[in-house]
């Protein structure tokens, strides 16, 4: 395969995942601002913490509010991590390789830029928020379910996927970061609840907490079923495994600095416990995951998308 389509076909499945992930991440805020809680501006920080927005939303906006964030993070064309901005973006890079994609998984893909377009001319608030975070999700499932069920077994295929778990790892470990720097525990059991209730949202790893863990949810279950179980798709473990399978599926030779840096960090992944974890701080830990994420994604890059 051509290093520019493979190139393509990562970053098209890259942005699908960042608009998905952005749409999540403002659903739960939005949810986490409609309550009376202690430091609720926390909350409304966090989106902007974990796209490193904030100096660009400050040259547009005068104040952090809810209606603020969501204009800046759905629709706003100027902010590059909004879904307005990332769904064009994969919209391009599907439509450079629309040959190497099947009828369905471009159809999904162009009928979903044609709505974001007319949603964006009317505006949000003529259907409710909600209403637009359930239906870039349910587009991008939609999208998911269009690659499995048409695409052939081939490196397209590999890449898309590929591409699709290191933007879900590099997501999943900064939500976990973000919460953990802004959020101390709440005095009140109730809200404390709520606010690690609408994190397992984010992620939609609600259901699969209460079948894993039969206890009361806490910030230790919660950084065990988010970073160490290979049971939730969205799991850092889950993620690297996938990261791993593709890059062997890929082959070559050429790629074995990329496939190195995933078994290394696959192994740290699958050994580790949260004991351990909690000993080296979890703030730290996730700043080191972060960095081999990074450090494969470069791999990846230099190895397949800048050849030829």
């Amino acid at each position: 395969m051509l290093s520019r389509t493979a190139s393509e076909l990562y970053w098209m499945a890259r942005y699908l995942e960042r608009a998905e992930n952005i749409a999540r991440l403002m659903d739960v805020t939005n949810k986490l601002s409609m309550m009376s809680i202690r430091d609720s501006n926390h909350d409304l920080l966090v989106p902007l913490l974990l796209t490193g927005t904030e100096t660009v939303f400050n040259e547009t906006y005068q104040q952090v509010t809810m209606n603020n964030l969501l204009n800046f993070f759905a629709l706003d064309s100027t902010n590059h991590s909004s879904i307005y901005s990332c769904m064009q973006m994969a919209w391009n890079n599907a439509h450079a390789v629309r040959g190497s994609l099947s009828s369905e998984v471009w159809e999904s893909i162009n009928a979903s830029w044609i709505e974001m377009k007319i949603i964006r001319r009317q505006g949000v608030g003529s259907s409710g928020a909600d209403s637009f975070f359930d239906w870039v999700k349910e587009r991008s499932h939609l999208f998911r379910g269009a690659m499995f069920g048409t695409l052939l077994r081939s490196d397209a295929l590999n890449f898309i996927r590929l591409g699709t778990m290191l933007e879900r790892a590099d997501s999943t470990a900064r939500l976990l970061e973000a919460k953990n720097q802004l959020l101390d525990a709440d005095e009140d059991p109730v809200r404390e609840y709520y606010r690690m209730d609408t994190l397992l949202r984010a992620v939609s790893a609600r259901e699969a907490f209460h079948t894993l863990y039969k206890q009361q949810i806490s910030r230790e279950t919660i950084a065990d079923l988010l970073i160490l179980r290979r049971e939730l798709p969205r799991s850092l473990l889950a993620c690297v495994e996938v990261i791993t399978e593709q890059l062997e599926l890929i082959g070559g030779s050429a790629g074995n600095l990329p496939r190195r840096r995933a078994h290394t960090l696959h192994a740290q992944l699958r050994f580790s416990t949260l004991a351990e974890i909690q000993e080296i701080g979890l703030s730290v830990w996730l700043n080191d995951f972060l960095s081999q994420t990074s450090a494969i994604a470069e791999s990846v890059h230099q190895t397949y998308l800048e050849a030829q």
